[in-house]
């Protein structure tokens, strides 16, 4: 079977119809055909914003077999796995960083599938066609480097046997161990964090708020709006913040995604609000799928005590249970969440590099880092103490 691969400079130029009927697309909202468009439609990626389309679609006979989301980049902005420093030694070198190619999803440091493919037994062997395919694609176009990013271990095991230099991370997740109830998470505390826990959760009703899940025909217009100002003003709070995203996009999303009247409780997108009376003072936006929860945006209008916790944390925390949901990934960052039972946890990168002196700087760089990380996340139960 002759393989051919293509680059699309467009997600239009892939059927949704075909997108979506790859395995894994319906993994998580963020991998679906209308995420990426939405993405392209409000401009929110482009040459503009530092994102070129440059999808990846693999065919046989013109049959599509795999596609990746992916992007030409002149910078380092959005990606959460961070080779600012491979930038700076590459220019030292005299072989400029950018652009580069990455196979991600944008502004998404969620681990979910980077190759979705047509028949989920044909994935090591497409894996192996990926990573051959992107080693040309840097040579040919004479860029420095391709990157996936977040893809799922067994990827990234995959990609790293085709000669990939493979990188871990740290994120704080929390790991559903068959809880029937929040009670029985709780348990796992010891008394004195459990009783610091739940007096946060208290706190809640102590203020008359109110917290609750919307999805489907809840998440209306009006909410979108302040979902979107609570983004807006999240970012601008921090010298480091970013406004990657939109009014357009959330839109264009909450249309597309939300789901029919009630929602399926187990796909889309889903918005936390915390209410004082009928008023809404704050906010976090999540993505559903089949087995896990992602954590994106939130904001406040106002600044009470714990509200952060309990709308981000405790209170999707819950609703995973409840659901039997297999994890809950907050986003990146915030080693605060440790000591409310997110459990360290590693993640994936693999990486290209086409300059041999800075290939092998890097792999050196790795050993040290992927062995620290190991060290870090080998016992879970440390979120519990």
């Amino acid at each position: 079977m002759e393989l051919e691969a293509h680059i699309h400079d467009t997600i239009r130029d892939i059927p949704e119809s075909d997108w979506d009927a790859l395995h894994g697309a319906d993994q998580a909202p963020f991998l679906s055909w209308a995420w990426f468009d939405a993405l392209e439609r409000t401009g929110c990626v482009g040459e503009e914003a530092g994102w070129l389309p440059h999808h990846i679609t693999l065919r046989a006979e013109g049959v599509l077999l795999a596609a990746a989301p992916a992007y030409l980049k002149d910078n380092s902005e959005g990606e959460f796995v961070f080779d600012h420093g491979w930038a700076s030694a590459s220019h030292q070198l005299g072989a400029p960083y950018y652009p580069k190619l990455v196979v991600a999803v944008p502004f998404t440091p969620a681990t979910s599938p980077r190759l979705l493919v047509r028949r989920p037994e044909d994935r090591p062997l497409l894996l192996q066609v990926l990573a051959e395919t992107l080693r040309k694609l840097v040579a040919r176009t004479r860029i420095s480097s391709a990157h996936v990013l977040f893809p799922t271990e067994d990827e990234a095991a995959a990609l790293a046997g085709a000669e990939m230099a493979h990188r871990h991370g740290i994120q704080f997740q929390f790991v559903n161990e068959g809880y029937q109830t929040l009670d029985d998470f709780l348990g796992r505390f010891n008394a004195k964090r459990r009783h610091q826990i739940r007096r946060e959760m208290r706190e809640v009703a102590k203020q008359g708020l109110s917290i609750e899940t919307l999805r489907g025909a809840a998440i209306t217009p009006e909410i979108v709006d302040t979902m979107f100002g609570f983004y807006v003003s999240t970012v601008e709070k921090f010298a480091w913040g970013r406004q990657y995203l939109n009014r357009a996009f959330f839109e264009e999303i909450a249309v597309r995604l939300r789901g029919g009247e009630g929602a399926a409780p187990r796909g889309g997108l889903e918005i936390v609000v915390a209410r004082d009376g009928k008023r809404i003072i704050a906010g976090a936006l999540n993505l559903a799928g089949p087995t896990a929860l992602y954590g994106r945006y939130w904001g406040a209008s106002e600044e009470r005590p714990f509200l952060h916790f309990n709308v981000c944390y405790y209170h999707p925390v819950e609703d995973c249970i409840a659901r039997g949901l297999s994890r809950f990934e907050p986003g990146a960052g915030g080693s605060h969440k440790l000591v409310r039972g997110f459990a360290p946890s590693v993640t994936h990168s693999v990486h290209h590099l086409a300059h041999p002196r800075l290939d092998a700087a890097v792999r050196e760089f790795l050993v040290r880092e992927r062995a620290a990380v190991r060290a870090k996340t080998a016992d879970s139960s440390v979120a519990f103490r």
